[in-house]
């Protein structure tokens, strides 16, 4: 509704009078065609006489066209008048001179329209004139303006938070808004808008209502109301707030209509109306259809419906409100006839009797309920009396002369505000009723939910609340199995969003030129999950847990480590007593036949020593297999480099000795005194004692330990030896391998010596395959993860030790078990001499 409501107070010495004074004082001759507003309804049980309001304009044409032309009555300098008028002598417009002392005005209730409030407060804040606003609260000019100001409107902090919860509530997060032109829309697109975005939501549009001025022309309204319509009805977001005030469902109404001159189809929305609306309609659209408000949410001031005010309405007839200027305007209008003193053409319209009653009106017409806004001029009317009982009573207790209570009919209406501040008293209804400091109304907001019938009525059923004194995150108080959801959408709860939501196991990955609530779904990475939907991104899983197929849920690591239990560690295991067995019955069989010719000529001390040492090896793989511990985690390596090292030196020394053998036997040759038990101990000794060094620096600055592995395995924990330090391994590693190549060298260059005895070609063959284990060694141990690098080390001392038992004592085996005739000095001298 785009007029003002206003209401002085009269002080009587017996009682009070309440007058409801219009803002156009020159109103057009009523026709059958009215404006029409049948929600503003004042209900006082304390004062004398109550009045229902409502405005009219004549339409003469066609009424889109009448719609322009009767806002040239909406003007600011209406409202500039009305105000001046509060101020001068009854039925004498005389700007600032009044003579009629008995009625000053009190106080003045203005609205709903935010401008009519602003433009009442320049006038009547110069003669501090307490004004109770029940509309959108305007923002004012200057602090002295807002001094007298109360707002019947609660905190609108507390209204746009609520919308943002309900929002968040039901995962609306892509939406369209359409707002009024009006500075109190702006200031909610630049200031409130932002922070909806900020807490997710994102906007398919926001769009203007079409601007309702009597200068615009009809063609543009129609053409921009169209383009509005369009692109309504084109978004896919499902909901859609409205922003706007009384006079907002009109242009929300006449938006809708335009579907019949589109082919764009309307589809159902959720709308979400701020308290500053109202069902409003204008005379020619009261057979318009209501389906479209069916399942929209509504915020509203806190009411409370009372019954005395229905009874109140029932007995309301135009006869009786003799000092009621507008009730048979308004009666002509909600009842579609005319009263004989009118002076319209009776052949047209049917005549009004003045017996009708209200309450068989539809609800698009009139309502018999108390609204919001209603309510609120229940609680302005209360709330001035209960300041005024208050100022006299305190006069009162000062002062008890005839001639001094004549003087509070002369009372300053300055005097008043002290009272309103400090007010507060519960009103008939058993509500509380108070102002803050800033003059705003300490209440909060109502959530309806619209369902329409095909009757043209409808029923605001309330589904939740604003609480303003509850925590911000907990103020709204929502009851979704309430609400009854558009017909669109089959009684199921409405999706407004971009797209589909990305399910666990997914993130979100922006689209480029779209807004952020629109975006892709991207499979979470390797090793990264997401467990929630519509995720920003994925997250790695705790560092003892791993992600599971889906990619949805961390699963906990299992242990893991080369346990004997398992087939790949029992197999090793076996394979390392099976050898060692065999490393046994070979020096059981050099043993008994140590005078035996072959056994002699192969130097039998460096013979044994090699067995014993392979056999260490064998073993050593033992360590290697089972939960690592700290003992055996010092050992397992150190042991390792040293029976290998010490055997591999035995090899390089047997090598050596063959050399020189061949060397000694040379006519006039000096080597004779370098062959013998002193050279091979010397030269084991001193090998061996060089890895020795090398294992003890590493045992004394970073030894090995045991550790748990949580990265090298996805789904596993690896209970491992960390080596302490990896260039220590290496170092020894290196060393052996370099005992080895040096043996393979040198056996390679005697392996043609003219001597049956000579066992140069098969330690050439068992160092080449020493040395092909342990080059192969290096790549396959860091390509591998887990139980299985020790697996491979654990295979690579199997492998290199069998090489060195194989090829060096099997052809000795052989022929000292199956061919004995040939284990004789005659045999090998023979043997020679064919060689020669």
């Amino acid at each position: 509704m785009v007029f003002a409501v206003w209401m002085f107070i009269l002080l009587f010495p017996v009682r009070c009078k309440v007058f409801l004074l219009k803002c156009a004082v020159e109103k057009p001759p009523p026709v059958h065609h009215k404006y029409h507003h049948p929600g503003d309804i004042i209900m006082a049980g304390i004062i004398s006489q109550i009045y229902i309001t409502t405005d009219q304009i004549t339409f003469t044409r066609h009424p889109s066209q009448d719609l322009v032309d009767e806002l040239i009555y909406f003007l600011a300098s209406w409202t500039y008048q009305a105000s001046m008028e509060l101020l001068s002598t009854q039925d004498r417009f005389i700007p600032n001179y009044k003579c009629d002392i008995q009625k000053n005005p009190a106080a003045v209730i203005g609205g709903p329209n935010s401008d009519v409030c602003l433009h009442m407060a320049i006038v009547l804040s110069i003669y501090k004139i307490p004004q109770f606003i029940y509309g959108s609260a305007p923002r004012m000019n200057s602090k002295s303006e807002d001094v007298f100001v109360y707002r019947l409107f609660p905190s609108g902090t507390h209204q746009y938070l609520g919308i943002l919860q309900l929002l968040l509530h039901f995962m609306w997060t892509w939406i369209g808004v359409i707002s009024q032109d009006d500075d109190n829309s702006q200031r909610f697109v630049q200031n409130v808008l932002p922070i909806f975005s900020q807490k997710g939501i994102c906007f398919d549009f926001i769009e203007r209502f079409i601007k309702l001025t009597f200068s615009s022309g009809y063609t543009g309204i129609i053409d921009d109301g169209i383009e509005t319509f369009r692109v309504v009805m084109g978004s896919t977001a499902n909901v859609v707030v409205l922003h706007g005030e009384i006079q907002t469902m009109i242009a929300l109404r006449i938006l809708l209509q335009l579907s019949k001159f589109e082919d764009t189809p309307m589809k159902a929305k959720v709308w979400i109306m701020t308290a500053q609306m109202d069902f409003t309609s204008l005379a020619f659209q009261r057979s318009w259809d209501l389906d479209f408000l069916h399942g929209s949410i509504a915020f509203t001031v806190h009411s409370k419906n009372l019954l005395t005010f229905q009874k109140f309405l029932q007995i309301r007839k135009p006869t009786l409100e003799k000092y009621d200027g507008f009730m048979m305007a308004f009666w002509e209008q909600a009842f579609d006839c005319s009263f004989p003193s009118s002076g319209v053409d009776k052949e047209f319209v049917d005549i009004c009797t003045g017996e009708e009653k209200l309450e068989s009106l539809p609800g698009s017409v009139f309502e018999m309920s108390m609204t919001g806004h209603s309510y609120s001029i229940y609680n302005a009317v209360h709330a001035t009396t209960h300041a005024l009982h208050a100022m006299h009573s305190s006069k009162f207790k000062h002062t008890t002369a005839v001639g001094e209570r004549r003087k509070l009919l002369n009372q300053q209406p300055w005097q008043l505000h002290h009272f309103l501040k400090s007010i507060s008293f519960n009103n008939t209804a058993g509500e509380k009723v108070s102002f803050n400091w800033d003059g705003e109304l300490v209440a909060g907001f109502d959530i309806i939910n619209w369902v329409t019938f095909p009757n043209q009525s409808f029923l605001r059923i309330q589904v939740g609340n604003i609480d303003p004194n509850a925590p911000p995150n907990d103020m709204l108080v929502i009851d979704e199995d309430s609400i009854m959801w558009p017909r669109r959408f089959k009684k199921a709860w409405p999706l407004s969003v971009c797209n589909d939501n990305c399910y666990s196991g997914y993130s979100k990955t922006k689209r480029e030129g779209k807004p952020f609530c629109c975006y892709d779904c991207s499979p979470c990475p390797v090793g990264k999950i997401s467990d929630q939907m519509d995720m920003d991104d994925c997250f790695q899983c705790p560092i003892d847990r791993y992600p599971n197929k889906d990619r949805n849920v961390c699963i906990p690591k299992s242990i893991s480590f080369l346990s004997y239990e398992e087939p790949l560690g029992m197999s090793l295991a076996i394979f390392a007593l099976l050898f060692a067995i065999i490393t046994v019955l070979v020096l059981r069989i050099f043993i008994k036949y140590q005078d035996s010719p072959i056994v002699k000529a192969n130097n039998r001390n460096l013979t044994y020593t090699l067995l014993i040492f392979l056999l260490l090896c064998f073993l050593c793989a033992l360590l290697f297999i089972g939960q690592p511990g700290k003992v055996f985690c010092l050992l397992r390596q150190i042991v390792f480099c040293i029976t290998f090292s010490v055997a591999v030196s035995c090899v390089l020394a047997k090598t050596i000795i063959v050399v020189l053998a061949f060397m000694v036997t040379k006519p006039g040759t000096r080597m004779r005194k370098w062959v013998g038990k002193r050279l091979s101990s010397s030269i084991v000794l001193s090998c061996s004692l060089i890895q020795a060094t090398i294992c003890t620096e590493w045992l004394g600055t970073t030894p090995p330990f045991p550790d748990f592995n949580m990265n090298s395995v996805n789904e596993e924990i690896v209970l491992e030896c960390n080596e302490g330090s990896v260039t220590m391994f290496y170092c020894a590693l290196c060393y052996l391998g370099l005992l080895a190549i040096v043996s393979f060298i040198v056996a390679f260059l005697a392996r043609r010596l003219p001597d049956s005895f000579n066992e140069a070609k098969f330690i050439t063959f068992s160092m080449l395959v020493f040395c092909s284990v342990w080059l192969s060694f290096v790549p396959t141990y860091q390509s591998t993860r887990g139980k299985y690098m020790v697996a491979v080390e654990v295979f690579s001392i199997l492998a290199s030790s069998a090489g060195l038992l194989g090829c060096i004592f099997c052809p000795k085996c052989y022929i000292i078990i199956l061919r004995p005739e040939l284990n004789n000095r005659e045999q090998l001298a023979r043997k020679k001499t064919l060689k020669q």
